[in-house]
């Protein structure tokens, strides 16, 4: 039976991210990230769900390049479940999403250049917004 593992969120930056590497010398980066709720109550404030979300190579070089805290981005990738053992021998599982993409999800008017560019893992891409007209979202 085929199976499907997509992810696709649009949120803010919890914290600014910080390029690491592995002992093999591959970077990587963990960054948390806000979604706002679909839905709120009247007169309740608006409720938010926090992702953490695992990026590598030049994903996460693109990451801690142009992302830091309070900043919109938008992520694609895979649902993953990772475990290990902590410092008091206990075995823990977490549930997070390996960014296969991430791009800006500003408005024109909020961009300092007419090109933004994204990564994927298919390399770079230029995403030309100089016309004037609105996004949908």
């Amino acid at each position: 039976m085929p199976s499907f593992n997509k992810v696709i969120l649009i949120g803010h930056m919890v914290a600014d991210p910080e390029l690491k590497q592995t002992v093999n010398g591959i970077p990587v980066t963990s960054f948390r990230i806000a979604v706002a709720r679909r839905f709120k109550k009247p007169g309740d404030e608006q409720q938010a769900d926090f992702f953490d979300i695992v990026a590598w190579r030049q994903t996460a070089e693109f990451v801690t390049r142009y992302f830091s805290k309070g900043m919109p981005i938008l992520v694609c990738g895979a649902l993953q479940n990772r475990s290990w053992v902590d410092a008091n021998n206990k075995k823990r599982i977490t549930t997070e999403i390996v960014a296969d993409e991430v791009t800006f999800v500003e408005r024109k008017s909020q961009q300092t250049a007419g090109e933004v560019p994204s990564y994927s893992q298919g390399g770079w891409q230029y995403e030309d917004l100089s016309s004037d007209d609105e996004l949908p979202f």
